[in-house]
C-alpha cells in the first residue's frame, strides 16, 4: 500500500521544482541589469518585504551580508512610522512581493521615487503597483503554489528564496569573494573554526618543541614535557624537520631498551622519520582530517621544509571545532 505521506511529500517537491523551473526559463538581462545596479551602490541593499515575503527577505538580506554585499531588512509597517529614515540616496531597495499588491510597502515605494532611491521590484506580476514602481523588475514565476488550497506561499517563497541566492551567489562571483573573506564574516562557532586557517591556531616561536639530532634522551624528556605538547620536532643541521618524537614514541622506546641504555640514546635514534606535516594555509578542517586519517594528535607546520609552528589537536577543540 503507498505511502500517502511520501506521496504527499513528492508532489510538494515536483510543484516547487516546476517553480523553479518556470523561473530559470524566464532569467534574461533584468537580472544583469540588477546585479549591476546592486554593484555599483556606494550605500546598502535595503531589503523589504510583508508576510512570507518579508521572512525570505530577511534571509536575503542576511546572505547577501554575510557575503560581501552590505544588507540588512527593513520592515515595511515599521518604515512607516520613522524607518524610511533609515533608507539613504546611495542605497538600491530591493522590494519583494510575490502578487505586486502589499499594501504595506506603499509609503517605501513613494519614498524611494521621491527621493530617486533606485528600486528593484521582486514579484510574479510587472503590472501591479510594485511591478509599475520598480526600476528593474526580477521575475518570480507564475506557477501553482505546493498547497492543496493553492494558498498557503509555499513554491512562491521556494523560488524568491532561490532568486536571492542567485543574486548573492552571481555578486560573490564578480567580487571574487573569498574563503578569508567569508571567514572574517563568520568568526564564531565550528563554522569559524572550519574557515580559520592553520596559521591563525598553531604554536610559534619558543611556545615549539624543537631539537637537534644529537639532542640527548633527558633532553628530549624535558623539552616535551615544559612545552606540554606531547612531542618533539628534530631538525637537521639545516634546521630542516627530520623526525618527530611522541610520547608514545618515547614508551615504545622504554619497552624496546632490555639493555636499559634508554638514556644513552639520542633523538635521531629514536625519532619518526619524515613525520606528516602541514603547511599554514591550510585550513583548520582539513589538519584536524589529517590527523584522524593519521591518529594522531600533532601537526608540525613546516615552510621551506623548516618548522615555523605546531598545532594541536586540542587546539581545534577550544575554538570550537568538533571533532
Amino acid at each position: 500500500m503507498p505511502n500517502k505521506d511520501i506521496e504527499s511529500a513528492r508532489r510538494t517537491i515536483d510543484k516547487e521544482v516546476d517553480a523553479l523551473r518556470i523561473m530559470e526559463n524566464e532569467l534574461d538581462d533584468n537580472l544583469t541589469k540588477a546585479l549591476d545596479m546592486i554593484q555599483s551602490a556606494k550605500g546598502r541593499i535595503i531589503v523589504t518585504g510583508m508576510g512570507k515575503s518579508g521572512h525570505i527577505g530577511k534571509k536575503i538580506a542576511a546572505t547577501l551580508a554575510s557575503t560581501g554585499t552590505p544588507s540588512f531588512f527593513v520592515h515595511p509597517a515599521e518604515a512607516s512610522h520613522g524607518d524610511l529614515g533609515m533608507l539613504t540616496t546611495e542605497d538600491v531597495v530591493l522590494a519583494i512581493s510575490n502578487g505586486g499588491e502589499s499594501r504595506e510597502l506603499s509609503d517605501i515605494l513613494v519614498y524611494c521615487k521621491r527621493y530617486g532611491i533606485p528600486l528593484i521590484a521582486m514579484t510574479k506580476n510587472p503590472e501591479s503597483t510594485l511591478g509599475k514602481a520598480g526600476d528593474i523588475i526580477l521575475r518570480l514565476p507564475d506557477a501553482a503554489e505546493a498547497c492543496p488550497l493553492g494558498l498557503a506561499p509555499t513554491s512562491s517563497t521556494t523560488a524568491t528564496l532561490v532568486l536571492g541566492d542567485i543574486i548573492a551567489i552571481a555578486l560573490m562571483e564578480r567580487k571574487g569573494f573569498s574563503r578569508s573573506n567569508y571567514k572574517q564574516r563568520h568568526p564564531g562557532g565550528k563554522l569559524g573554526a572550519i574557515l580559520q586557517k592553520v596559521s591563525d591556531l598553531m604554536h610559534t616561536g619558543d611556545e615549539m618543541p624543537i631539537l637537534g639530532e644529537d639532542a640527548p634522551m633527558r633532553q628530549i624528556i624535558v623539552t616535551m614535557s615544559s612545552k606540554m605538547l606531547g612531542c618533539v620536532g628534530i631538525v637537521d643541521k639545516d634546521g630542516n624537520l627530520c623526525g618527530m618524537i611522541t610520547d608514545g614514541d618515547l614508551r615504545r622506546a622504554m619497552e624496546n631498551s632490555m639493555d636499559n641504555n634508554l638514556f644513552e640514546k639520542t633523538a635521531k635514534e629514536i625519532m619518526t622519520h619524515n613525520p606528516k606535516t602541514t603547511d599554514p594555509d591550510t585550513l583548520v578542517a582539513e589538519a584536524v582530517n589529517i590527523m584522524n586519517g593519521k591518529s594522531i594528535t600533532q601537526l608540525f607546520v613546516v615552510q621551506d621544509k623548516k618548522p615555523i609552528g605546531i598545532i594541536h589537536m586540542h587546539d581545534c577543540l577550544r575554538v570550537g571545532f568538533t571533532i
